[in-house]
C-alpha cells in the first residue's frame, strides 16, 4: 500500500511542478511536498507500520523520492529567481531619459589645438621632443653663455649636472636641425618647467609653442607676415599689433610682438600695466652661432624662430586674469569652455 502512495506522490509532484509559473506557486509546491507536514514527511511516518521485510525497499524508495523532488524543486527555484532578476534589470521605457554628462577638452588643449591648426594651414609641420632634456640642447646649442642667469637653480629644475626639465621647447629645434637638412618649417608644442614662484601671472609648469623656419633667403619680413597672419586668425582681424626690439640668445635681431589689451582696448589698465599693449610672443632671426652648432652653413641659409606661451595666449583670448585656474580642475570654471 505504501509503495503505491510513493508512486502517486511522485506522479503528483511531476504533474504539479509543470504548472508552476512563479515563485509563489513554487512555494505552495514546497509546502505541499517538502515541508514538515508535507506529503513526503507523512509517508516517512507511515514507514514505521511496514513489515521488516518491506521496510528497506520502501525506505530506499522514499529517499529516492525526497531527493528527486528536492533536486527538481531547487532547479526550478533557481531558474525562476534568475528570470525575476533579469526582469528587474530591464529598463522602464516609460521613464524620462537621463542626460549623460560628456566631458570636453581642457581649455589649454582647445587653445593648443587652435594654434596648431592655424600654423598647419600656414605650412608648418608639428614636431615634439622629450621633457627631460640635456643641458647642451636646452642651453649650449642655443647660444646661452655658460654664466647665463637661466642656468641658475632658481630658474631651472636640474635633475643631474647635465640633464634638466626643459625650460622651453626650443631644444626641439636643435633636435630637428640635427636630424634634417634645410628647408625645415615646424612648430614644437609641449610642456615646460621653470622654478618660479606660483602667482596669478606665473606657474612652475606651463605650455609653449616654438616655431622654426630655415631655408635660403628667409627674411624678417616673412617672419612678421607669418605672425601677423596667425594673430589675426587667432585674435580677430580688428586687432592692432606692434613689434618691439628685444634680445634672445638664439636669435639676432630679436623682437617681441604686442597686441592691444583685450580689457581696455589700448586705453591702459592694470592688466597691461597702463600701456595699452600686451606681449603675446617673442621672435627673431636665428643666430648664426646656432646654425654652426647644428652644422648648417649660415652663409647659405637663414631662418626665423618664435615662441609663445599657451597659458598666456589663452588668458589674453578669453579674458582670464589668473593662470592658476588652468591647473585647479575646478569644474565650475572648466565647463564654461
Amino acid at each position: 500500500m505504501l509503495d503505491k502512495k510513493i508512486s502517486e506522490a511522485n506522479s503528483g509532484f511531476n504533474s504539479d511542478i509543470l504548472k508552476v509559473n512563479d515563485l509563489k506557486q513554487l512555494e505552495d509546491i514546497r509546502v505541499k511536498y517538502l515541508s514538515r507536514n508535507g506529503l513526503i514527511s507523512k509517508l516517512f511516518d507511515e514507514l514505521k507500520d511496514a513489515s521488516k521485510e518491506e521496510k528497506p525497499l520502501l525506505g530506499k524508495s522514499l529517499n529516492i523520492l525526497r531527493n528527486d523532488v528536492t533536486e527538481k524543486f531547487n532547479l526550478l527555484k533557481e531558474k525562476l529567481e534568475n528570470s525575476a532578476g533579469e526582469s528587474e534589470k530591464k529598463p522602464d521605457l516609460s521613464l524620462p531619459g537621463i542626460r549623460k554628462v560628456i566631458g570636453s577638452k581642457h581649455l589649454l588643449t582647445q587653445t593648443l589645438d587652435e594654434v596648431k591648426s592655424i600654423f598647419k594651414g600656414l605650412g608648418f609641420s608639428i614636431m615634439e621632443g622629450p621633457e627631460l632634456e640635456s643641458d647642451y640642447n636646452n642651453f649650449g646649442a642655443l647660444n646661452f653663455p655658460v654664466d647665463h642667469p637661466a642656468r641658475d637653480m632658481q630658474d631651472t629644475f636640474f635633475i643631474t649636472e647635465d640633464f634638466l626639465l626643459r625650460t622651453h621647447t626650443s631644444p626641439v629645434q636643435i633636435r630637428l636641425m640635427n636630424k634634417y637638412k634645410p628647408p625645415v618649417r615646424a612648430i614644437m608644442p609641449g610642456r615646460v618647467y621653470r622654478n618660479e614662484a606660483i602667482s596669478s601671472r606665473s606657474y612652475c609648469v606651463f605650455h609653449q609653442v616654438e616655431g622654426l623656419y630655415v631655408d635660403r633667403d628667409v627674411t624678417f619680413a616673412e617672419l612678421k607676415g607669418t605672425l601677423v597672419s596667425f594673430a589675426r586668425q587667432f585674435y580677430g582681424n580688428d586687432l592692432k599689433y606692434r613689434f618691439r626690439p628685444s634680445f634672445f640668445p638664439f636669435t639676432e635681431p630679436s623682437a617681441e610682438m604686442d597686441i592691444t589689451c583685450y580689457l581696455c582696448y589700448g586705453k591702459g589698465c592694470r592688466i597691461c600695466k597702463h600701456t595699452g599693449w600686451l606681449e603675446i610672443l617673442g621672435c627673431g632671426t636665428v643666430d648664426p652661432n646656432v646654425f654652426d652648432n647644428v652644422d648648417y652653413n649660415h652663409e647659405e641659409y637663414t631662418g626665423y624662430a618664435f615662441g609663445m606661451g599657451i597659458e598666456r595666449t589663452a588668458l589674453l583670448k578669453y579674458g582670464i586674469d589668473d593662470i592658476r585656474v588652468f591647473f585647479e580642475n575646478d569644474f565650475r570654471f572648466l565647463k564654461q569652455f
